[in-house]
C-alpha cells in the first residue's frame, strides 16, 4: 500500500512538473496588437500535429472556415475566413499565436472562435447534452495552439 501511495505521488509530481510552464488561458498576455510573444508551453509546436488539429472536426477544424491549398486532400474547405495560403509569410509567429488564442483581439468583428479562452462567454454543456458544463475548458489546449501555429508557419508562398 505504501509503495502505491509513493508511486501515485511520484506520478502526480511528474505530471505537474511536465505542465509547470503552461500558461493558463486567463494568464495569457497579448500586446496592443493582439500578438502573444511567449510560447504558451515553452515547447516548440509540432507542425504535423498542427495539421491534424486543423482538419479534425472535434478539434480546430480550421478548414471549415478557411481554404488551405496544402490541405486540398481534405474535403469541405470553407470560405467564411480568408485563405491561409502564405499565412506564414504574412504574419509573425507571435501574431498567429494571438489570432489562434483569441482572434477578436486582432479582428473585433471576426466570427472565429477563441481557441484558448475560458471566460467572457457561455460554453456549451458537457458533450453538448444541454446541461451546464461541469468543467470549463478551452477548445484547444496550450500545446495544440503551439502545434497549429507551427503548421501555419509552414504555409509560405
Amino acid at each position: 500500500m505504501k509503495r502505491q501511495v509513493i508511486l501515485a505521488a511520484g506520478i502526480a509530481l511528474a505530471a505537474t512538473t511536465l505542465h509547470a510552464d503552461v500558461t493558463a488561458p486567463g494568464d495569457v498576455v497579448a500586446d496592443d496588437y493582439g500578438d502573444i510573444m511567449e510560447s504558451l508551453t515553452g515547447e516548440p509546436g509540432d507542425a504535423e500535429r498542427g495539421r491534424e488539429i486543423m482538419v479534425t472536426r472535434g478539434l480546430g477544424n480550421c478548414i471549415a472556415c478557411h481554404q488551405v491549398t496544402a490541405l486540398e486532400d481534405e474535403q469541405f474547405h470553407g470560405e467564411v475566413g480568408p485563405s491561409l495560403d502564405g499565412v506564414g509569410d504574412r504574419w509573425e509567429e507571435a501574431a498567429l499565436r494571438g489570432i489562434v488564442v483569441n482572434a477578436k483581439n486582432v479582428f473585433p468583428e471576426s466570427v472565429m472562435p477563441a481557441f484558448y479562452r475560458v471566460d467572457g462567454f457561455i460554453r456549451p454543456g458537457d458533450g453538448y447534452t444541454g446541461g451546464p458544463a461541469t468543467e470549463i475548458m478551452p477548445i484547444l489546449d496550450a500545446q495544440q495552439v503551439e502545434d497549429v501555429v507551427a503548421y501555419l508557419m509552414t504555409l509560405t508562398e
